[in-house]
Protein backbone atom coordinates (compact mmCIF):
# COMPACT_ATOMS: atom_id res chain seq x y z
CA UNK A 1 0.00 0.00 0.00
CA UNK A 2 1.18 4.10 -0.57
CA UNK A 3 1.92 4.98 2.79
CA UNK A 4 2.53 8.39 3.69
CA UNK A 5 5.06 8.77 6.67
CA UNK A 6 4.91 11.84 8.84
CA UNK A 7 7.10 13.59 11.38
CA UNK A 8 10.17 11.72 9.35
CA UNK A 9 13.21 12.14 11.31
CA UNK A 10 16.48 9.92 9.69
CA UNK A 11 16.42 6.92 12.47
CA UNK A 12 12.44 6.62 11.20
CA UNK A 13 13.85 6.16 7.51
CA UNK A 14 16.52 4.01 8.28
CA UNK A 15 14.44 1.66 10.38
CA UNK A 16 11.21 1.35 8.15
CA UNK A 17 13.33 0.82 5.04
CA UNK A 18 15.12 -1.60 6.97
CA UNK A 19 12.31 -3.79 7.80
CA UNK A 20 10.21 -2.89 4.78
CA UNK A 21 12.43 -5.24 2.89
CA UNK A 22 10.26 -8.11 4.24
CA UNK A 23 6.73 -6.19 3.53
CA UNK A 24 7.36 -4.45 0.33
CA UNK A 25 5.24 -1.36 1.14
CA UNK A 26 5.39 2.26 -0.59
CA UNK A 27 6.81 4.31 1.95
CA UNK A 28 6.62 7.90 1.16
CA UNK A 29 8.40 10.20 4.17
CA UNK A 30 7.67 13.37 5.13
CA UNK A 31 9.51 15.61 7.51
CA UNK A 32 6.47 17.90 8.29
CA UNK A 33 4.22 17.14 11.13
CA UNK A 34 0.73 16.40 10.16
CA UNK A 35 -1.16 19.53 11.48
CA UNK A 36 -4.14 21.39 9.78
CA UNK A 37 -1.81 23.65 8.19
CA UNK A 38 -0.09 20.28 6.08
CA UNK A 39 -3.40 18.37 5.48
CA UNK A 40 -2.63 18.95 1.87
CA UNK A 41 0.71 17.31 1.91
CA UNK A 42 -0.84 13.76 2.80
CA UNK A 43 -4.03 13.61 0.94
CA UNK A 44 -4.74 11.22 -1.06
CA UNK A 45 -2.48 8.70 1.07
CA UNK A 46 -4.73 5.32 1.49
CA UNK A 47 -2.20 4.77 4.80
CA UNK A 48 -0.90 7.60 7.39
CA UNK A 49 2.55 6.20 9.54
CA UNK A 50 1.62 8.69 12.43
CA UNK A 51 3.94 10.13 15.43
CA UNK A 52 2.96 11.35 19.26
CA UNK A 53 3.29 15.12 18.12
CA UNK A 54 1.23 14.38 14.54
CA UNK A 55 -2.18 15.90 14.96
CA UNK A 56 -4.95 13.85 14.05
CA UNK A 57 -8.07 15.43 15.01
CA UNK A 58 -11.75 15.39 13.94
CA UNK A 59 -10.96 18.46 11.26
CA UNK A 60 -7.63 16.83 10.16
CA UNK A 61 -9.28 12.92 9.77
CA UNK A 62 -12.17 14.27 7.91
CA UNK A 63 -10.04 16.25 5.69
CA UNK A 64 -8.26 13.50 5.04
CA UNK A 65 -11.16 10.76 4.94
CA UNK A 66 -12.61 12.94 2.09
CA UNK A 67 -9.46 12.10 0.37
CA UNK A 68 -9.21 8.61 0.66
CA UNK A 69 -7.32 7.95 4.21
CA UNK A 70 -8.37 4.62 5.58
CA UNK A 71 -5.60 3.25 7.70
CA UNK A 72 -4.00 5.27 10.70
CA UNK A 73 -0.68 3.18 11.71
CA UNK A 74 0.38 4.58 14.46
CA UNK A 75 4.36 3.90 15.13
CA UNK A 76 4.29 4.07 19.30
CA UNK A 77 1.78 2.78 21.91
CA UNK A 78 0.03 6.31 22.90
CA UNK A 79 -3.03 7.73 20.78
CA UNK A 80 -4.11 10.37 22.41
CA UNK A 81 -3.25 12.44 20.10
CA UNK A 82 -6.18 10.94 17.61
CA UNK A 83 -9.15 11.16 17.94
CA UNK A 84 -10.65 7.80 18.50
CA UNK A 85 -14.26 9.01 18.24
CA UNK A 86 -13.71 10.44 14.75
CA UNK A 87 -11.53 7.72 13.40
CA UNK A 88 -14.66 5.39 13.93
CA UNK A 89 -17.46 7.26 12.77
CA UNK A 90 -15.22 8.02 9.65
CA UNK A 91 -14.55 4.16 9.29
CA UNK A 92 -10.72 4.74 9.39
CA UNK A 93 -9.30 1.82 11.71
CA UNK A 94 -5.63 3.05 14.00
CA UNK A 95 -3.11 0.58 14.55
CA UNK A 96 -0.45 1.39 17.59
CA UNK A 97 2.66 -0.36 18.33
CA UNK A 98 1.20 -1.36 22.19
CA UNK A 99 4.41 -3.31 23.35
CA UNK A 100 7.53 -2.47 21.19
CA UNK A 101 10.70 -2.92 23.85
CA UNK A 102 9.14 -1.85 27.46
CA UNK A 103 12.68 -2.23 28.77
CA UNK A 104 13.92 1.04 26.48
CA UNK A 105 11.58 3.03 28.13
CA UNK A 106 12.45 1.26 31.85
CA UNK A 107 16.04 1.82 31.35
CA UNK A 108 15.80 5.31 30.99
CA UNK A 109 13.27 5.94 33.63
CA UNK A 110 16.30 4.43 35.93
CA UNK A 111 18.90 6.73 33.83
CA UNK A 112 17.20 9.94 35.24
CA UNK A 113 16.35 8.56 38.57
CA UNK A 114 20.19 7.89 38.75
CA UNK A 115 21.70 10.90 37.07
CA UNK A 116 19.62 12.87 39.65
CA UNK A 117 20.46 11.13 43.03
CA UNK A 118 24.39 11.57 42.00
CA UNK A 119 23.74 14.49 40.16
CA UNK A 120 25.82 13.00 37.39
CA UNK A 121 25.16 15.46 35.38
CA UNK A 122 25.90 18.48 37.62
CA UNK A 123 29.64 16.75 38.14
CA UNK A 124 29.67 16.41 34.44
CA UNK A 125 29.76 19.86 33.59
CA UNK A 126 32.29 21.09 36.70
CA UNK A 127 34.93 18.85 35.26
CA UNK A 128 34.93 19.79 32.41
CA UNK A 129 35.36 23.48 34.18
CA UNK A 130 38.17 21.87 36.27
CA UNK A 131 36.05 22.07 39.22
CA UNK A 132 36.04 18.85 41.30
CA UNK A 133 34.58 20.01 44.82
CA UNK A 134 32.15 17.58 45.77
CA UNK A 135 29.90 20.42 47.15
CA UNK A 136 26.48 20.18 46.22
CA UNK A 137 26.60 16.36 44.68
CA UNK A 138 25.29 14.38 47.93
CA UNK A 139 23.42 11.50 46.82
CA UNK A 140 21.83 8.75 48.50
CA UNK A 141 21.33 4.67 48.43
CA UNK A 142 18.30 3.68 46.27
CA UNK A 143 18.74 0.13 48.54
CA UNK A 144 15.68 0.50 51.08
CA UNK A 145 14.18 3.57 49.26
CA UNK A 146 10.69 3.14 48.49
CA UNK A 147 9.79 3.57 44.92
CA UNK A 148 5.91 4.17 44.11
CA UNK A 149 4.67 3.01 40.56
CA UNK A 150 1.84 4.41 38.89
CA UNK A 151 1.16 2.48 36.06
CA UNK A 152 2.19 -1.09 36.03
CA UNK A 153 1.83 -2.45 32.15
CA UNK A 154 4.84 -3.76 30.51
CA UNK A 155 7.21 -0.62 31.21
CA UNK A 156 5.94 -0.68 34.50
CA UNK A 157 6.63 -4.14 35.21
CA UNK A 158 10.39 -3.65 33.67
CA UNK A 159 10.62 -0.45 36.32
CA UNK A 160 9.90 -3.19 39.14
CA UNK A 161 11.92 -5.72 37.88
CA UNK A 162 14.87 -3.29 37.76
CA UNK A 163 14.34 -1.81 41.11
CA UNK A 164 13.70 -5.14 42.92
CA UNK A 165 17.46 -5.52 41.77
CA UNK A 166 18.69 -2.36 43.51
CA UNK A 167 16.75 -3.65 46.66
CA UNK A 168 13.95 -0.92 46.76
CA UNK A 169 10.61 -1.10 48.63
CA UNK A 170 7.94 -1.00 45.48
CA UNK A 171 4.61 0.29 46.14
CA UNK A 172 2.28 0.90 42.73
CA UNK A 173 -0.95 1.97 41.88
CA UNK A 174 -2.96 0.82 38.85
CA UNK A 175 -6.70 0.45 37.99
CA UNK A 176 -5.90 -3.31 37.21
CA UNK A 177 -3.17 -5.19 39.54
CA UNK A 178 -0.69 -7.31 36.79
CA UNK A 179 0.06 -10.86 38.73
CA UNK A 180 3.80 -10.13 37.91
CA UNK A 181 4.15 -7.17 39.60
CA UNK A 182 2.81 -8.83 42.48
CA UNK A 183 5.04 -11.89 41.92
CA UNK A 184 7.91 -9.65 42.47
CA UNK A 185 6.55 -8.32 45.64
CA UNK A 186 5.15 -5.05 44.47
CA UNK A 187 2.18 -3.82 47.19
CA UNK A 188 -0.62 -2.68 45.53
CA UNK A 189 -2.13 0.47 47.26
CA UNK A 190 -4.23 3.35 47.13
CA UNK A 191 -2.90 6.60 45.59
CA UNK A 192 -2.98 8.46 48.83
CA UNK A 193 -1.03 5.73 50.37
CA UNK A 194 1.50 5.83 47.35
CA UNK A 195 1.84 9.52 47.26
CA UNK A 196 2.42 9.22 51.09
CA UNK A 197 5.08 6.84 51.37
CA UNK A 198 6.89 7.05 48.34
CA UNK A 199 10.25 8.61 48.61
CA UNK A 200 10.70 8.62 44.77
CA UNK A 201 7.22 8.21 42.18
CA UNK A 202 7.41 7.06 38.55
CA UNK A 203 4.88 7.33 36.28
CA UNK A 204 3.93 4.76 33.83
CA UNK A 205 0.44 5.31 32.89
CA UNK A 206 -1.35 6.23 29.52
CA UNK A 207 -2.62 9.81 28.97
CA UNK A 208 -6.54 10.02 28.90
CA UNK A 209 -8.92 11.91 30.41
CA UNK A 210 -8.54 10.20 33.77
CA UNK A 211 -5.11 10.51 33.96
CA UNK A 212 -4.45 14.21 32.13
CA UNK A 213 -3.23 16.26 35.33
CA UNK A 214 -3.06 13.34 37.49
CA UNK A 215 -0.51 14.72 39.03
CA UNK A 216 -1.19 18.89 40.19
CA UNK A 217 -1.16 20.92 42.82
CA UNK A 218 -3.74 18.50 45.20
CA UNK A 219 -1.40 15.51 44.46
CA UNK A 220 1.95 16.92 45.19
CA UNK A 221 1.02 18.56 48.21
CA UNK A 222 0.03 14.80 49.38
CA UNK A 223 3.63 13.40 48.25
CA UNK A 224 6.66 13.56 51.01
CA UNK A 225 8.52 17.20 51.02
CA UNK A 226 11.23 16.62 48.82
CA UNK A 227 10.08 13.38 46.72
CA UNK A 228 12.03 12.40 43.23
CA UNK A 229 8.97 12.71 40.65
CA UNK A 230 9.50 11.04 37.21
CA UNK A 231 7.63 11.17 34.45
CA UNK A 232 8.50 8.94 31.14
CA UNK A 233 5.00 8.05 29.70
CA UNK A 234 2.99 11.60 28.77
CA UNK A 235 3.63 15.10 29.80
CA UNK A 236 -0.04 16.30 30.56
CA UNK A 237 0.13 13.76 33.19
CA UNK A 238 1.52 16.13 34.97
CA UNK A 239 0.60 19.77 35.38
CA UNK A 240 3.45 21.30 34.57
CA UNK A 241 2.65 25.13 36.36
CA UNK A 242 2.03 22.81 39.50
CA UNK A 243 5.04 21.28 39.64
CA UNK A 244 7.04 24.73 39.16
CA UNK A 245 5.55 25.79 42.17
CA UNK A 246 6.14 22.29 44.27
CA UNK A 247 10.08 22.88 42.72
CA UNK A 248 10.11 26.55 44.16
CA UNK A 249 8.34 24.98 47.89
CA UNK A 250 11.24 22.43 47.81
CA UNK A 251 8.19 19.60 47.87
CA UNK A 252 9.66 18.21 44.96
CA UNK A 253 13.00 17.74 45.51
CA UNK A 254 13.90 16.28 42.39
CA UNK A 255 11.76 16.05 38.96
CA UNK A 256 13.18 13.52 35.67
CA UNK A 257 11.11 14.20 32.58
CA UNK A 258 11.18 12.87 29.33
CA UNK A 259 7.84 13.92 28.19
CA UNK A 260 6.34 17.63 28.45
CA UNK A 261 2.64 18.99 28.48
CA UNK A 262 3.29 21.12 25.14
CA UNK A 263 6.23 19.15 23.83
CA UNK A 264 4.77 19.10 20.26
CA UNK A 265 6.10 22.75 20.06
CA UNK A 266 9.89 22.03 20.70
CA UNK A 267 10.75 18.17 20.67
CA UNK A 268 13.00 16.27 18.18
CA UNK A 269 13.91 19.57 16.51
CA UNK A 270 17.33 21.40 16.79
CA UNK A 271 15.93 24.82 18.07
CA UNK A 272 19.48 26.06 19.32
CA UNK A 273 19.64 28.69 16.99
CA UNK A 274 16.28 29.86 18.35
CA UNK A 275 14.78 31.81 21.21
CA UNK A 276 12.60 29.63 22.53
CA UNK A 277 9.27 30.97 23.56
CA UNK A 278 8.03 28.79 25.95
CA UNK A 279 8.20 30.29 29.20
CA UNK A 280 7.07 27.53 31.17
CA UNK A 281 9.54 25.18 29.33
CA UNK A 282 12.12 27.97 29.72
CA UNK A 283 11.57 28.12 34.19
CA UNK A 284 11.77 24.59 34.56
CA UNK A 285 15.66 24.71 33.22
CA UNK A 286 16.46 27.51 35.80
CA UNK A 287 15.59 24.64 38.57
CA UNK A 288 19.44 22.66 39.23
CA UNK A 289 17.38 19.49 40.66
CA UNK A 290 15.38 19.33 37.25
CA UNK A 291 16.49 17.12 34.61
CA UNK A 292 14.46 16.69 31.18
CA UNK A 293 15.39 14.74 27.87
CA UNK A 294 13.94 15.43 24.74
CA UNK A 295 11.69 12.10 24.18
CA UNK A 296 14.32 9.56 23.87
CA UNK A 297 13.38 7.00 26.06
CA UNK A 298 12.02 5.24 23.58
CA UNK A 299 15.10 5.45 21.06
CA UNK A 300 17.15 2.25 21.36
CA UNK A 301 18.43 0.15 18.83
CA UNK A 302 16.06 -2.67 19.51
CA UNK A 303 12.96 -0.50 20.13
CA UNK A 304 13.29 0.84 16.83
CA UNK A 305 13.51 -1.88 14.80
CA UNK A 306 10.41 -3.56 17.18
CA UNK A 307 8.79 -0.37 16.46
CA UNK A 308 9.17 -0.73 12.33
CA UNK A 309 8.35 -4.73 11.81
CA UNK A 310 5.38 -3.87 14.42
CA UNK A 311 3.91 -0.83 12.36
CA UNK A 312 4.75 -2.44 8.97
CA UNK A 313 2.62 -5.69 10.08
CA UNK A 314 0.06 -3.40 11.27
CA UNK A 315 -0.39 -2.44 7.42
CA UNK A 316 -0.10 -5.65 6.04
CA UNK A 317 -2.47 -7.59 8.29
CA UNK A 318 -4.91 -4.48 7.01
CA UNK A 319 -4.34 -4.53 3.58
CA UNK A 320 -5.06 -8.68 4.09
CA UNK A 321 -8.36 -8.45 6.18
CA UNK A 322 -9.05 -4.95 6.64
CA UNK A 323 -8.58 -5.56 10.37
CA UNK A 324 -5.35 -4.60 12.73
CA UNK A 325 -4.45 -7.21 16.09
CA UNK A 326 -3.49 -4.03 17.11
CA UNK A 327 -6.60 -1.86 16.77
CA UNK A 328 -7.23 0.99 19.04
CA UNK A 329 -11.02 0.40 19.82
CA UNK A 330 -12.98 2.29 22.30
CA UNK A 331 -12.58 -0.07 25.18
CA UNK A 332 -9.36 1.13 25.49
CA UNK A 333 -10.04 4.77 26.21
CA UNK A 334 -11.78 3.74 29.20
Amino acid sequence: MKVAVCSTQPYDRESLQAANAAFGQQLVFFEERLSTKTIALFAGYPVLCAFVNDRLDAEVLQALSDQGLRLVALRCAGFNNVDIEATQRLGICVARVPAYSPHSVAEHTLALMLALNRKTHRAYNRIRDGNFSLHGLLGFELSGRTVGIIGTGRIGQAVAEILRGFGCNLLAYDIAQNPACSALGVNYVGLDALYRDSDIITLHCPLNQQTRHLIDAAALARMRRGVMLLNTSRGAVVDTAAVIGALKSGQVGYLGMDVYEQEGDLFFRNLSEQVIQDDIFERLLTFPNVLITGHQGFFTTEALASIAATTLENIRNFEQGGQCQNEVTRALLR
